[in-house]
């Protein structure tokens, strides 16, 4: 599998391999999933793999001018705190990401929330739509349908 490639498990979502982030990109989507979901640093490999494959099931069904606006989000997450902080968002310590990800979800500028809101999406996606989150939060749903209303 090349890096960045995200394989399906289970047989869900796409069939084989899709480039949708690089190796580096997931890596940063995954860090700041930490940050807003902490039970995310703690997923194990094929948990990754389930989080890589949702989202980029989610990603892959966007136009790609979208896809590139969210790559190029994701640069702007990792490198934009060079400014005020002195290093890329990947080297500093959580207490200064957080600040990082408070400035974007509450910035002036209406497309950095968008695009902070869209990341945030993403990540609680790519955690809670994982089959075995369900269980964690103690969602227990009927996949019964509507038999009980027609009992």
């Amino acid at each position: 599998m090349c890096r960045g490639d995200v394989a399906s498990p289970g047989g869900r979502g796409y069939k084989g391999k899709v480039s949708i982030l690089s190796g580096r990109q997931w890596e940063l989507l995954l860090a700041v999933g930490a940050r807003l979901v902490p039970e995310v640093a703690a997923l194990t490999a094929p948990q990754r793999d389930e989080f890589r494959a949702i989202v980029a099931d989610a990603l892959g069904e966007r136009p790609e001018a979208m896809r590139r606006q969210f790559r190029a989000f994701l640069g702007l997450v990792e490198r934009g705190p060079v400014v005020r902080f002195g290093a890329p968002f990947s080297a500093l310590a959580p207490e200064r990401q957080d600040r990082v990800l408070r400035w974007f979800q509450d910035c002036p500028v209406e497309l950095f929330r968008k695009g902070f809101w869209g990341m945030k999406a993403l990540v609680l996606m790519g955690y809670y739509a994982r089959p075995a989150a369900a269980g964690e939060v103690g969602w227990t749903p009927s996949f019964r349908g509507n038999e009980k209303l027609h009992a």
